[in-house]
C-alpha cells in the first residue's frame, strides 16, 4: 500500500513539473524571450566574423516557367571589410515574376532571421507552446512586427527556440514591409550548429503560390548558406561587441555540424493550427490585405503578358543535434 502511494506521488509530481514546463507563467515567458534574444545578439555578432557562400535558385513552376540563380561569397576585403562577391549569375529567364530589391533584402536578412535584444521590442512575441524539432525540445513563438517603417523589411511567422541553447533552430513565415504590387511567399529556414556553440542558418526553402488579380503564379525557391569559416585577424572579436578586423588572414574550417529537423510548417494567426490561433474580432468595414513590395529591377526578356510581376521563393532532410 505504501509503495503504491509513493509511486502515485512520484507520478503526480512528475506531471506537475511537466505542466509547469509546458505552461510557463507570463513572467517565465518574458524571461525566456529576454534570454534567447540575448543569445541571438551574441550569435549575430559572431556571424559577422564568418565567411560563407550563399547559393540561391528561384523558379517559376510550369512548362513555360523561367528561373533566376545567383551564387555569392560573403568575404572580407584586404582591408578587413565584410563584402559580398557575386561568383555566378546566369542570365535570368523569368517570365511572370521578377526579383526586386525587397526580395534580395529578404534573402540576406529576413529569411535567415535573427531576433536580437535590440530588435525584440519591435515585435509582438506570443508563446504558442512546445514542439519537437527532430529530437530537439523547442519553445514555439509567434512573431509579428508592431509597426512597419518605410524602407525596412520584417519577419512575420513562427520561430522555434531550442529550450537548452535558447537559440532559434527553425523559422517559418514571410517577409513583410511597406510595399506595393507584389506578393511575398512563405519560407522555412533551418539552422545548424556550426561551431559547437551557435546555430547558423544553412537552408531556406519555399513552395508557394502567389495570388495576383491576374491569376495565381506557383513558385519555388531554395537558398543554401554553406562553407562557414571563421575569419582570423589581428583584432579580437568579442561576443556582444562588434569589433572590425584589421588584418585579413586565411579562414579556418569549422567543426562538424549538426542540424535540427523539420515538423510540419505552420505560421502566425490564420496560418496557425486551430488550437494555437488567437481569436480576434475584425473591425467593421475592414478588408484583408496582402504583403506587397515595389518592383525596381528591370523586367527580363522576354516578358509575357501573363500575371503581374513578383518575387519567388522548396525541404532538407531532417538531421539530429548531437
Amino acid at each position: 500500500m505504501m509503495k503504491t502511494l509513493f509511486s502515485s506521488l512520484l507520478l503526480l509530481n512528475a506531471a506537475l513539473l511537466w505542466a509547469d514546463k509546458t505552461n510557463p507563467s507570463q513572467a517565465e515567458i518574458d524571461e525566456i524571450v529576454k534570454k534567447f534574444a540575448a543569445k541571438e545578439s551574441e550569435f549575430a555578432t559572431a556571424r559577422q566574423a564568418y565567411t560563407y557562400r550563399q547559393s540561391a535558385k528561384l523558379q517559376e513552376v510550369g512548362a513555360q516557367g523561367g528561373k533566376w540563380e545567383e551564387v555569392s561569397d560573403i568575404v572580407f576585403s584586404g582591408a578587413g571589410k565584410r563584402e559580398e562577391k557575386v561568383i555566378r549569375a546566369p542570365v535570368q529567364t523569368l517570365r511572370n515574376i521578377i526579383m526586386t530589391p525587397e526580395d534580395l533584402q529578404d534573402m540576406r536578412n529576413t529569411q535567415p532571421f535573427v531576433l536580437t535584444s535590440s530588435e525584440v521590442d519591435q515585435y509582438f512575441v506570443r508563446f504558442l507552446g512546445r514542439e519537437k524539432v527532430d529530437e530537439i525540445d523547442a519553445y514555439v513563438f509567434a512573431v509579428k512586427p508592431k509597426k512597419l517603417e518605410t524602407g525596412k523589411r520584417y519577419f512575420s511567422g513562427m520561430i522555434y527556440v531550442d529550450d537548452q541553447d535558447l537559440q532559434i533552430v527553425k523559422s517559418y513565415g514571410r517577409g513583410v514591409g511597406i510595399a506595393k504590387n507584389q506578393q511575398f511567399p512563405k519560407f522555412e529556414t533551418f539552422r545548424e550548429q556550426i561551431d559547437g556553440k551557435y546555430w547558423f542558418p544553412t537552408y531556406t526553402v519555399s513552395n508557394d503560390t502567389l495570388n495576383f488579380d491576374s491569376g495565381p503564379v506557383p513558385i519555388k525557391m531554395t537558398v543554401k548558406y554553406e562553407n562557414y569559416k571563421r575569419f582570423q585577424a589581428e583584432s579580437t572579436i568579442k561576443f556582444g561587441d562588434i569589433a572590425e578586423p584589421t588584418t585579413p588572414a586565411a579562414p579556418t574550417a569549422p567543426p562538424v555540424t549538426t542540424t535540427p529537423g523539420a515538423p510540419t510548417p505552420s505560421s502566425t494567426d490564420s496560418d496557425l493550427p486551430p488550437h494555437m490561433r488567437q481569436k480576434t474580432t475584425p473591425k467593421p468595414g475592414a478588408t484583408p490585405s496582402s504583403t506587397t513590395s515595389t518592383t525596381a529591377a528591370p523586367p527580363p526578356p522576354p516578358v509575357s503578358s501573363g500575371p503581374e510581376l513578383a518575387p519567388l521563393y522548396g525541404k532538407p532532410t531532417p538531421k539530429k543535434k548531437k
